[in-house]
């Protein structure tokens, strides 16, 4: 008789991943205290970066003891996505759920809220449902989600565009882009930038949305600091502005008919 398939939870994270020490909010404020004791009874688990889930883990200790000392802790790493190179294909990624098929609960989480949205992750899960594996998805802080809550913009249409270019007419080009996009269908368009550029970024939007676009800034989500502020276009160039450099920023427009 085989061994009955164990789980695979998908564990929120924090939202404070990268910021100053000392500067992250209580657990406790951010996670439902069920989600933490599920995370604290698993032995094994899937990352992104091992060493920051061990440093995720001892913040649960620190609330719920967990069942094992983390040193013990079964920690397997995502494989690094290659730039330009073809996701993995699950068949690929079943060595990474071995634990669930001998019967464990897994965990598996990201670097900062949902695993597998805006995430490596989702990869991770379509193996899981291929083998088999129960996928239970545990509430917790999305970036995004709160983002476009806060913004006031039209939560029933809306896109995540992940990074936008670097180069400055690429990324001037994609942004006329979403802004017609959003334009045509109402939609909402999403976006984030690794933290040293959120000021470039919110530069760039400002000079190339149209004047009555709407404009939404969220920085630094959950964390004590937190705020979101939306405006025209027009307001915006109408004021100065900066961003913190190590504080996560979700950037959101809607653009007029």
């Amino acid at each position: 008789m085989t061994n009955p398939r164990g789980k695979l939870y998908l564990v929120p994270n924090t939202l404070d991943f990268g910021c100053a020490p000392g500067s992250e909010p209580e657990l406790q404020d951010v996670l439902p205290l069920g989600v933490i004791r599920i995370a604290a009874r698993l032995g094994h688990w899937v990352a992104e970066n091992a060493k920051t889930t061990r440093a995720f883990l001892k913040r649960v200790d620190a609330v719920v003891p967990l069942a094992q000392k983390v040193q013990a802790l079964a920690i397997v790493e995502l494989p690094r996505a290659q730039k330009g190179a073809p996701k993995l294909a699950p068949p690929k990624l079943a060595p990474l759920l071995a634990a669930a098929l001998q019967g464990h609960d897994m965990g598996l989480i990201s670097e900062a809220g949902l695993p597998a949205v805006a995430d490596p992750g989702s990869d991770l899960v379509q193996a899981a449902h291929e083998l088999g594996i129960e996928v239970i998805a545990l509430p917790g802080p999305s970036s995004l989600l709160l983002a476009l809550a806060a913004s006031g913009l039209n939560g029933q249409s809306f896109a995540f565009v992940g990074y936008l270019p670097v180069e400055a007419t690429a990324r001037c080009a994609r942004i006329r882009e979403l802004e017609a996009l959003s334009s045509r269908q109402a939609q909402t368009q999403l976006m984030i930038e690794t933290p040293y550029r959120n000021e470039a970024l919110l530069a760039a939007l400002i000079m190339n949305l149209e004047a009555a676009t709407e404009l939404s800034v969220s920085c630094g989500l959950t964390m004590p600091q937190a705020y979101s502020r939306t405006a025209t276009v027009a307001q915006w160039r109408a004021g100065t502005h900066r961003l913190p450099t190590d504080v996560p920023v979700v950037f959101s427009l809607l653009a007029s008919k």
